[in-house]
């Protein structure tokens, strides 16, 4: 990672097409299309059960759809899963990493099962360390680094393999301001450096406005909007709109910030393994 890699601004990344996912009578995800350039940041906005995380796992091949098809980098999510899961980093909603292993540790098991060439690994690792600023803990386990830290090594285990897709699942919940901002500045940078293609999933209209090339509004399975920030504001009619105005005008529902039990309870609980 310690040069610039050049990129192709209008190649398309994504390609979804007709994407559905049922489970038993339960339609999760109905028939959605979209596509994201490459070196965009790409967000899902919407409430817990809108169908985010199950199109992401579709797409990541951790599920199989149940119709349609996806491309990643040009690859088959069905008929290509493995080529898929090369093209791509993914940091998930929950905690994964091990906080009985030190940092370094870590990496280097991410990058066994990355198959990252041996006679490279510690290089790699030299450079994620720097990337994310985490150099100095190297040798510190895990489970003794703030929550912002350790959001930064999953971003470091996931960029290991040098993908240009990386996908991340509700990646600031838990999150205090503080390292939410570092976050993001990791992101962007490796965005602006590296010309990474950024795909999130949020029901936070602050970081979704501030980041995004991008916005797929989803509700009830649906993407009933999609496009940049400006666009969506613009389509509600109302001046100087926000972009909880445009989610309300799509969805006819307010965005609860504070949630429904079942969020607050999964909030808390990644909160606590946070720190």
């Amino acid at each position: 990672m310690s040069q610039l890699i050049k990129t192709n601004m209008d190649k398309i990344i994504i390609r979804v097409n007709n994407l559905s996912k049922n489970f038993g009578s339960v339609q999760a995800v109905k028939n959605i299309s979209f596509e994201v350039k490459q070196s965009e940041i790409f967000a899902f906005l919407g409430p817990n059960g809108a169908g985010k995380t199950t199109t992401i796992r579709m797409l990541i091949t951790l599920l199989a759809p149940t119709s349609g098809d996806a491309t990643i980098n040009e690859n088959s999510i069905i008929l290509h899963p493995a080529q898929v899961r090369k093209a791509i980093g993914y940091v998930p909603q929950m905690i994964s990493v091990d906080g009985s292993l030190t940092v370094q540790e870590n990496l280097m098991l991410m990058a066994h099962l990355y198959d990252v060439p041996y006679r490279e690994c510690n290089e790699r690792i030299k450079q994620i360390l720097a990337f994310i600023d985490l150099e100095k803990y190297a040798d510190s386990l895990v489970r003794t680094l703030s929550g912002g830290m350790i959001r930064k090594l999953e971003v470091g285990q996931a960029m290991l393999h040098h993908p240009p897709l990386l996908f991340l699942d509700e990646p600031t919940t838990g999150l205090d301001p503080i390292a939410k901002r570092h976050i993001w500045e990791s992101l962007l940078e490796l965005r602006d450096t590296f010309g990474t293609t950024i795909f999130f999933s949020t029901h936070n209209m602050e970081e979704a406005e501030d980041t995004c090339d991008k916005v797929a509004i989803m509700n009830s399975g649906e993407i009933v909007a999609i496009g940049s920030v400006s666009e969506l504001k613009e389509k509600t009619g109302k001046k100087d709109a926000t972009l909880e105005d445009a989610f309300i005008f799509f969805t006819g529902n307010e965005l609860q910030a504070n949630g429904n039990f079942h969020e607050i309870k999964r909030t808390r609980q990644i909160q606590h393994r946070l720190g």
